[in-house]
């Protein structure tokens, strides 16, 4: 209350009040604090109104709509004992006032919006929309109302098309473009931008082009070479009695022979093949107005992809090979993928690098 907060200031009242009605610090509070934020709606009202702007009536309805439940917060626990004093406070209907200021509230959304549809820019239509969905919800039966508020967000929403641009040597399968395009574009969306990667009709225009560019696709060509290892390693070999000096067998403390492991050296070479094969993709990601035509943003875009094969023969001891190598020797070479396959199996990087780049430049589209 002494902050000037006077509406937090009632309603805390109140909910002390209701635990205890003999609670006189917080009925005095309620008492000044109801009295003067009346005091100060009711001048606010008189002001709007003797200023006479149609813009106006939305903020009176609200205050009408303030007073109007606040009242009925207050008379849940009026009337009230201070000292010798009874705490009450005149019951006033609102509701007159109320219907009156949404109506000339509600005339004022629908003219202004009517008039917004005139200047024929985005940000109009989408004014125009919120002033039409305003008038609905406050009276709800204007003609045409409906046609108009979808007319307005028809005409205020931003549409991007997203589609690829092949510069490279290389000629895609439908396929691939449309895998790549599968970026979850809903997710982009919001209230005024949608995205799209196709026409949708001959009548449909986009505002923003996103250009996936494919510049440049470099394929290795295929690649087999060789690595010779030699392997050598020290493998047990059975055992061998301790003897005495007279070339008896000795025993240990329990009567038991005495052993020791005896080893021996074995040696493997693995001759493995490996075949290899990369594909390189450069590229941008272009973001275009169409109406002026104006580049906004450009990223570059990069994915690679990369096959490896290794398949061995062994000369030797296998007792030599560990696992991983024994793997290898069961391995055999297998065909290379084919440059169209090198770059399909770049897609989800190439569509990992579009996606970033679209959500990272969202503030260009508008």
């Amino acid at each position: 209350m002494e902050s000037g907060n006077y509406d937090t200031a009632i309603t805390r009242a109140v909910e002390k009040i209701r635990k205890d009605r003999n609670d006189t610090k917080n009925i005095d509070i309620l008492d000044q604090s109801y009295k003067i934020a009346l005091e100060q709606d009711n001048e606010r009202i008189r002001l709007l109104k003797m200023e006479g702007k149609p813009q106006n009536w939305d903020e009176i309805y609200l205050i009408y709509k303030k007073m109007h439940d606040r009242q009925s917060m207050v008379r849940t626990v009026t009337p009230l004992k201070s000292g010798n004093r009874t705490i009450d406070f005149p019951y006033v209907d609102y509701m007159e006032e109320m219907i009156t200021a949404k109506n000339n509230a509600a005339d004022y959304y629908y003219a202004n919006g009517q008039e917004l549809m005139k200047n024929g820019t985005k940000e109009s239509y989408r004014q125009a929309y919120a002033e039409f969905t305003r008038a609905k919800d406050y009276v709800g039966d204007y003609e045409g109302i409906d046609k108009l508020i979808d007319e307005s967000r028809y005409l205020g929403m931003s549409r991007v098309l997203v589609r690829v641009d092949n510069r490279s040597h290389i000629n895609f399968p439908a396929e691939f473009e449309s895998d790549l395009l599968a970026l979850d574009l809903p997710r982009l969306d919001n209230n005024w931008v949608e995205y799209h990667t196709k026409q949708m009709d001959e009548d449909t225009e986009f505002d923003y082009v996103v250009s996936v560019i494919i510049k440049s696709i470099m394929v290795s060509p295929d690649n087999t070479f060789q690595k010779d290892t030699l392997i050598k390693r020290e493998i047990e070999d059975g055992f061998q009695y301790v003897l005495d000096a007279n070339g008896n067998v000795m025993k240990d403390s329990l009567g038991n022979d005495i052993k020791i492991k005896k080893y021996k050296d074995i040696q493997c070479a693995l001759i493995e093949s490996v075949q290899a094969k990369e594909c390189v993709i450069n590229g941008e990601v272009e973001i275009v107005t169409v109406n002026p035509a104006r580049v906004l943003k450009s990223d570059p875009l990069i994915a690679d992809s990369y096959f490896e094969h290794v398949s061995a023969r062994a000369i030797g001891d296998t007792e030599a090979l560990m696992p991983a190598e024994l793997k290898k020797i069961q391995s055999e070479p297998i065909p290379f993928p084919s440059d169209l396959e090198m770059v399909i199996r770049c897609t989800e990087a190439l569509k990992m690098g579009i996606r970033d780049a679209m959500q990272r430049n969202r503030r260009f589209i508008l």
